[in-house]
Parts: structure tokens; sequence; C-alpha cells
């Protein structure tokens, strides 16, 4: 067990070993899911897509593919799993949670699933940027999963590629402080979803097939929101995780803890990216600080804070945006600050990398596109989108996804928008 500090109301976490569960962990061939983007970040968690001809410019009235309304609010990104992009949303004003699939070529609306009624966390709980739906879905290619924060706890939800719900499961209790984010991660069999929270956080490794949990670990007692990540470094798969003043690593078959070293900060939002044996993650609040770790130690740290945004790296450079508009890059192996520069404006969305350029958008809808590279910040594009840009882009097959706002308050409505080749509309 981790020891983390709160002091809010608790729930002890019963803790489930992977022995006394009597679920088996079984090898999963997941290779034909790295064409597409079947979960937060893409096929290896890192925002890193596969080179090929994808836009750099683009023009909104003649270069997106096809545009699809989303009903209600969601920060969780696109994800292209097969013929198919999906999104979680949810709608108060119905008081839903739902699951959206659209065709990957048309984007006409292939369905439309309730996955909850009722039982929406109470608005104090929930942090006035955020939405109910902050968690993006993972897709295996026969079942989407999705995480969601209802009636005081954390279900996990499998639905088959026509939208029928297969298995609903509540993986433990949750109390919220500004809401609900991480977004849940495929390995071998299992789906693996973190909840760290005030009244008692916990990873869960859940069996894909049935929906029964093969362990559980507790996490402590602190409110903190980023999504874990796997990667195999030096031979073995590690599951990681940042938050509760420590970056940890534990077995994603087991829960065990591999290793943890204390940084960053007590409460974190990015995910940490991973090249060879090095780790690197930053956050948060109330310190800050951005680091690399490599076998459980520190190799550099510096004080910048990049707190919504995840990094990103091509092993020789770490790339970064911060919340308030300025991307920097550092040399990976020692973390000398190679430049920075203000963009301008305020950023959520984590950035994406593909053919040595990094896309990234602000909240103001603007997507910039600069290459990846040590030697100054060089642009290549700034292009726009909508109104605003919370969720991260998706990228397969040379197109683009990108979940997107057009107006504001009440008045606000979300879209999702491919960037290819000529303007469609899928909604006409």
């Amino acid at each position: 067990m981790v020891a983390l500090v709160g002091c809010k109301k608790k729930n002890p976490v019963t803790e489930i070993a992977a022995g006394q569960s009597g679920i088996s962990v079984v090898e999963t061939d997941l290779t034909d899911l790295a064409d597409g983007w079947h979960q937060w970040r893409g096929f290896s968690g890192d925002g890193v897509a596969p080179d090929g001809e994808i836009p750099v410019t683009w023009d909104p009235a003649s270069d997106f593919k096809w545009t699809a309304k989303i009903p209600g609010r969601g920060h969780g990104s696109p994800i292209v799993v097969g013929d198919l992009v999906v999104v979680a949303t949810a709608v108060k004003s119905d008081d839903q949670f739902r699951m959206l699939a659209f065709d990957r070529e048309s984007g006409q609306a292939k369905f439309d699933t309730v996955i909850h009624r009722g039982g929406f966390p109470n608005p104090n709980d929930i942090h006035p940027k955020a939405t109910y739906a902050n968690s993006t879905v993972a897709g295996d290619g026969k079942y989407f999963y999705l995480a969601t924060f209802n009636n005081e706890r954390v279900y996990v939800t499998a639905v088959d590629t026509v939208g029928e719900i297969v298995w609903q499961n509540e993986i433990g209790r949750f109390v919220s402080k500004f809401g609900y984010a991480p977004s849940p991660v495929l390995y071998k069999s299992l789906l693996i979803v973190a909840a760290d929270n005030g009244g008692g956080g916990y990873l869960v490794g859940i069996d894909r097939i049935s929906g029964e949990i093969a362990w559980r670990i507790a996490r402590g007692n602190v409110d903190t929101y980023s999504s874990p990540v796997i990667a195999n470094i030096g031979g073995r798969d590690e599951l990681i995780i940042t938050g509760g003043d420590q970056m940890v690593g534990y077995s994603p078959e087991s829960g065990e803890v591999l290793w943890q070293t204390p940084c960053i900060s007590e409460a974190t939002c990015g995910t940490a990216v991973v090249s060879g044996n090095k780790i690197f993650a930053s956050g948060g609040y109330p310190d800050k600080e951005t680091v690399c770790i490599s076998e459980g130690k520190k190799v550099w740290s510096n004080r910048t804070k990049v707190y919504e945004p995840s990094l990103v790296t091509d092993g020789v450079h770490v790339f970064a945006v911060s919340d308030d508009g300025i991307a920097y890059c550092w040399r990976a192996e020692d973390g000398q600050e190679m430049w920075k520069k203000r963009l301008g404006g305020n950023f959520s969305s984590s950035p994406l990398l593909c053919n040595g350029n990094i896309y990234v958008a602000d909240l103001s809808g603007n997507c910039y596109v600069f290459a990846a590279k040590g030697d100054g910040y060089e642009q290549i594009a700034k292009n726009r989108l909508r109104d605003d840009c919370y969720a991260s882009p998706a990228v397969a097959s040379g197109r683009l996804y990108f979940r997107v706002g057009l107006g504001s308050g009440d008045s606000r409505q979300e879209e999702l928008i491919c960037i290819g080749e000529a303007q469609t509309n899928a909604d006409e």
C-alpha cells in the first residue's frame, strides 16, 4: 500500500490480491489496434503517433472531412477503433451519461448508449472548469470501456461495437473534491483504472470479458487526477502513475508496488511519458516540478509546472506546453533547457507528436503546429478549430480528430471534427 495523507471522510479500501480473485491474466494480442487511437494518448499512451501523412495546415471552410454534433459536455478525448470514432459525454439536462460512436469515414452516428441515468455529482464537487465526463474511452476491438463517477462511486462499463451494454461494475466509492478524471488503460486481458480521492484512493485491474475485479490496491487519501500509463522498462512491464507527492511503478499484472519516488506534488493531472529507461512527468498543486526518473531515482528535475497537459518526448528531447501557454524543450538526457517560447492563451489539451511535428490546441480553439527539435522554436502553422478545445486529439489513417466547442455559455455546442480531405457535414 502506498501511504498518502488526506483529511476527508475516509472510505477504507478493500484490497483484493491478484491470487485471491481467482482471475488469470492472459496474454492478448493488441497489435491490430496500432493503426488507430484506441485509448487516452494512443497506442502507447504517450501521445506519439506513427509517422504518416496527416494535415499540417487546414481551413475549417474546406478541410474538415466531416463534422458531427455531440450532445452535452465532456473533456474526454475521441478514440478511433476499427470503423468507429467513440467519445463519452454527460447531458446534465437529461441526467444522462452517454457513449457515442460515429462512422470513421463519414461521421454518421452509429450508436448513442445511455450508460447511467441520474446520480450526477453535486455541482459543488466538480471543478468549475471540469465536466462530468472527463475520462477518455478505451477500446479493444470487441468492447469499449468507460469509467464514470456516479452516485458517489466509480463504475466501469463495457459496451459492444453496436452500443449494447455488456457489463457494468462498481469498483469503489469516491469522495470528490473536483470530480473524476483518470482514463482506463488496457493491459493483456485486463482493464486498469485509477481512482485517487480524499476518501480512499485505489487502483483496480478488471477482467475485460467478465468485468470482475482481478486485483485492487489502496493508494491512500489524496485528491489527484492523473491517468496511469503502461510501459516496458528494462524488459519489465510497469504501470506508472503520479500524484500524492510521488511517482510509483506497479506491476500491471498484480498491482504490486515495484518502486516509488518522492517528486512533483500532491495533485497532478498529466500522464507520465516513457522513453527507454527514463520516465518524464510534471505538475502540480501546490508544488511544481518537472522530473525525469530512471530505476526509481531522479535523474534531473526543474521547477517548471505543466499541470493539466501531459508531456511528449521523441527520446532526444522532452516537449511541453504549460497551462498558461509557454512551450518548453528540454534535453531528455540531462534536462538542459534548449528553448522556451510564449505561445499565448491557455491550454488543457495534451500535445500530439507525429512526423517530427507537435500539435497542441488551446482553450480558444487554435491548434499550434511546431517542429519537434531542440535548436529553437519553429512554428509550422497556427490553425483554427472552433471556439474552444479542452480535449486532446486523436490520429488515425492520415486524419486528425478533435473534440471542440462552438459558442459559449448555455448556447455552447460540442462537435467532433475530422480533418482530412473534402468537407461534409454528418448532421445533414
